[in-house]
């Protein structure tokens, strides 16, 4: 087994540098961060037309033994178990490269034990983020962040004056619980009809551990 994961960490707008900084100090070499939205399931706040708020979405790769020691530190700083205060998981990475490896650190074993969530990735184009999180929300998610990117495929040729252009596109990035998983999944790729070609990717990665999510 490869002995490094992936950190992922949402929070809001203008926090994801102190967190990252914190982090590095911990023994984290580097972060990726990521703009995105995260989605508010409020009916009050439907009404005010306040369903989303900036978030910022930090990606760190590290082995696993700094992973063990420094998360627990960032949830001890940072109080991801209170509300609005972010979410934080890690995933399994099956190879890693590029980045400095500690010597201090050996490979490690499987271990046992199953996985209790699952972060479900959802690629579509811009704007249509928005009705893929309304039947995730129907299956049993909730809430989502959505993070934008560009697309390049066989399916996403366009061309402006013989230019090729990149297409917009959104991730959704969905934790839910085992239990309510595969509803959401077959729920957005019945509404959505994923399996055809070009209307969108879905992927689903196994979660390791979580701080900050609630029941």
């Amino acid at each position: 087994m490869n002995p490094y994961e992936i950190i992922w960490i949402i929070v809001d707008f203008g926090k994801a540098s102190k967190i990252v900084r914190y982090a590095m100090k911990q023994g984290i070499n580097g972060a990726t961060i990521f703009l995105g939205k995260g989605t508010i399931n409020n009916y009050f706040l439907k009404l005010l037309d306040i369903t989303d708020v900036r978030k910022e979405v930090i990606m760190m790769v590290a082995h696993k033994d700094v992973v063990d020691r420094v998360l627990p530190e960032l949830d001890k700083k940072f109080q991801f178990e209170k509300p609005h205060h972010g979410i934080a998981i890690t995933m399994s990475v099956n190879s890693v490269y590029g980045i400095r490896k500690d010597s201090s650190t050996e490979d490690v074993k499987e271990e046992g034990g199953k996985s209790m969530h699952k972060a479900i990735f959802v690629v579509v184009d811009r704007g249509k983020a928005e009705y893929v999180l309304d039947s995730a929300i129907a299956a049993g998610a909730k809430g989502a962040t959505i993070i934008n990117a560009r697309g390049s495929g066989i399916h996403e040729q366009k061309v402006l004056f013989s230019f090729p252009i990149e297409p917009e596109k959104d991730i959704l990035l969905i934790i839910a619980e085992n239990e309510t998983a595969e509803n959401i999944i077959d729920a957005i790729r019945r509404d959505h009809k994923i399996d055809e070609p070009g209307r969108g990717i879905l992927f689903v990665l196994d979660v390791n551990k979580t701080f900050g999510l609630t029941r």
